[in-house]
């Protein structure tokens, strides 16, 4: 298949602002309470808003509002990454120092575990074993696909049960097929398979069996990556220049927001980000912990 390179290096300047607004103090929390680093975000198909952090309750449950529905205290938990609901509303948590995926049901069972006893690291050649792995994606199936990570440099496919299929990748490098922090994962509604390159300062896009189809090489550092199927648009948050960045499938930038800052609606290490069903985005930050929210200007 030949490769389609897209590339498209518009400066922050020239690239138009997205009309989305802060929702101001969204995540309520009780007294004594806190976020803290805050390293991943996912959405479930109600609108509840997961948030996975390096806290004393290191996953939290959000409505749409920011009500607190519901948190895990003791959860067994290394240190949190990312953070995803499966079609079928179970919660996968993907363990960057604990080298292992979790998934859980909604009240915090323990579904399943993929990863060496021990915590000990896999290789890229390992089959349920990872080393730093950062983000995780779900085909409707069930079928889910893992980056991995900061160490190795690949993602992984695996079916609905947990069992390798195949991966893409393997070798840390610069050249096309290769990764250097592949820190995240996202599919499109085809299956196209989106890896966020993260040193390399671009997504790599690969077919549904895992062969490379093209490259955006315009969209800053990608730390994190989120397809909005409202419009077929990809979500990228830019960690190192602290903004989001929206591209339709073509690698076109459509529209870009944020900037460094500590105050509400600026961003400090932007790490994450999800969409819900309106189209509101959710950004987690490590340095800033916390989650902010954003939402469509009329």
């Amino acid at each position: 298949m030949k490769l389609i390179v897209a590339v498209f290096a518009l400066s922050l300047a020239a690239q138009p602002a997205l009309p989305i607004k802060l929702v101001s103090e969204w995540a309520k929390l009780p007294k004594g309470m806190y976020i803290g680093e805050c390293c991943g975000v996912s959405v479930d198909k109600d609108d509840n808003v997961w948030v996975f952090h390096r806290g004393k309750s290191p996953i939290m449950k959000f409505d749409k509002t920011g009500k607190l529905l519901d948190h895990w205290d003791g959860a067994p938990i290394t240190s949190s990454h990312g953070i995803k609901v499966d079609p079928e509303g179970n919660i996968w948590t993907v363990d960057v120092a604990g080298h292992n995926i979790k998934k859980f049901s909604r009240d915090g069972k323990l579904l399943m575990h993929i990863g060496n006893p021990g915590g000990s690291p896999g290789t890229n050649e390992s089959k349920d074993a990872f080393n730093r792995p950062t983000g995780i994606a779900f085909l409707p199936n069930g079928d889910f696909w893992v980056s991995d990570g900061y160490v190795n440099s690949r993602a992984v496919k695996f079916n609905k049960d947990g069992e390798y299929v195949m991966h893409i990748g393997g070798k840390k490098g610069k050249a096309d097929g290769e990764f250097d922090t592949a820190h995240d994962v996202a599919l499109d509604a085809r299956g196209r398979v989106y890896v966020a390159d993260r040193e390399n300062h671009r997504v790599q896009i690969y077919s549904p069996d895992g062969k490379l189809i093209g490259k955006w090489t315009g969209v800053g550092s990608p730390w994190g990556l989120a397809f909005n199927p409202k419009d077929s648009t990809m979500f990228v948050a830019d960690g190192y220049a602290n903004r989001v960045l929206k591209v339709n499938l073509e690698g076109q930038v459509l529209g870009s927001y944020g900037q460094y800052g500590k105050i509400p609606g600026r961003f400090d290490f932007i790490h994450h980000i999800a969409v819900d069903s309106q189209g509101n985005l959710y950004a987690a930050e490590i340095k800033n912990w916390r989650v902010q929210k954003f939402a469509w200007q009329n």
